[in-house]
């Protein structure tokens, strides 16, 4: 990959990397709130290997992810920046909290590229479209959650797989929504107006019609007599359960040439499902926290 390639990439990297990181970190936190039992048990090189083992199926999804946003020919080097990413984010900001010793950048770069390597031995063997949620997928990710479960200590323990399972099934469509919103390479397919396009993974997530009352929040007292709100999304959680939608304000709506408005209705389709998606990552990570009163130990 060319130099210009590699900045052309930067910001992507620094936001898959983060969201990893992320990911994993509070991972960890929701499998030792999941049985507070168990964790009281865990030692700190548990919750390493534990935070690791979130990496590695991570960079895992990401590798497949990958092939659809990134030329064949720079895959592999994207990869690679990838991994420098992570190392870099993991030296300055969790492997001093995360680490039962002190640990220096070589070996942070090392453990982060034995992580890797791993990943591909591990997790290559499930053969699957990222993207579906099939069967294969399902299997993939209990066999994560298994993996899991063994090393917090506690091979087969219901609660753990389970939340396991959630948290990892949970980020494919933020990673998604990371590479469609870096490279632009994806169309959705047309949705009939108005019509909101949303995807179900985790908490299912529904859609609402354009215009809903809630959505209509155009009255320019509400923002200021010089500030008029003409488009709004919304996203709210409801149990299991997490809506999406937008809305034009009324007079705008009604000044838009149909052509304009199906081009329109056809952006913000895609819009609103990946706020859609992201909120219902968040959603269903704190309501799966939210499942014990208290938490035990520090992530």
């Amino acid at each position: 990959m060319a130099k210009q390639s590699a900045e052309h990439y930067d910001g992507i990297l620094k936001d898959l990397a983060h969201t990893m990181m992320s990911v994993a970190r509070e991972s960890v936190s929701l499998i030792k709130r999941s049985d507070q039992k168990q964790a009281m048990k865990l030692q700190r090189k548990q919750e390493w290997d534990i935070y690791l083992e979130f990496l590695r199926m991570l960079f895992n999804l990401v590798d497949r992810l990958s092939g659809f946003y990134i030329p064949i020919q720079a895959q592999r080097e994207f990869m690679d920046l990838l991994e420098d990413s992570v190392a870099q984010q993991l030296k300055t900001v969790l492997a001093p909290s995360l680490s039962s010793s002190e640990v220096d950048d070589m070996e942070v770069t090392l453990s982060v590229g034995q992580t890797v390597s791993e990943s591909r031995k591990i997790y290559e063997q499930f053969k699957f479209v990222v993207t579906d949620q099939t069967k294969e997928r399902d299997q993939y990710f209990q066999f994560f959650s298994e993996r899991v479960a063994s090393k917090a200590g506690a091979p087969g323990k219901q609660e753990i797989t389970s939340a396991a399972f959630l948290c990892a099934s949970a980020v494919v469509p933020a990673l998604k929504s990371l590479f469609e919103d870096a490279t632009k390479l994806t169309v959705d397919p047309p949705t009939p107006a108005p019509l909101i396009a949303a995807e179900k993974s985790g908490p299912s997530v529904s859609s609402a019609q354009e215009g809903s009352p809630s959505a209509q929040s155009g009255d320019p007292a509400a923002t200021g007599k010089d500030l008029i709100k003409l488009i709004s999304v919304v996203s709210r959680a409801q149990g299991e359960e997490v809506e999406s939608w937008w809305g034009l304000h009324p007079q705008f709506r009604r000044d838009l040439p149909p052509d304009e408005a199906k081009e329109l209705a056809k952006h913000m389709n895609r819009v609103t499902r990946i706020v859609g998606e992201r909120f219902a990552i968040v959603a269903s990570l704190a309501q799966s926290g939210t499942n014990q009163n208290q938490p035990v130990g520090n992530a």
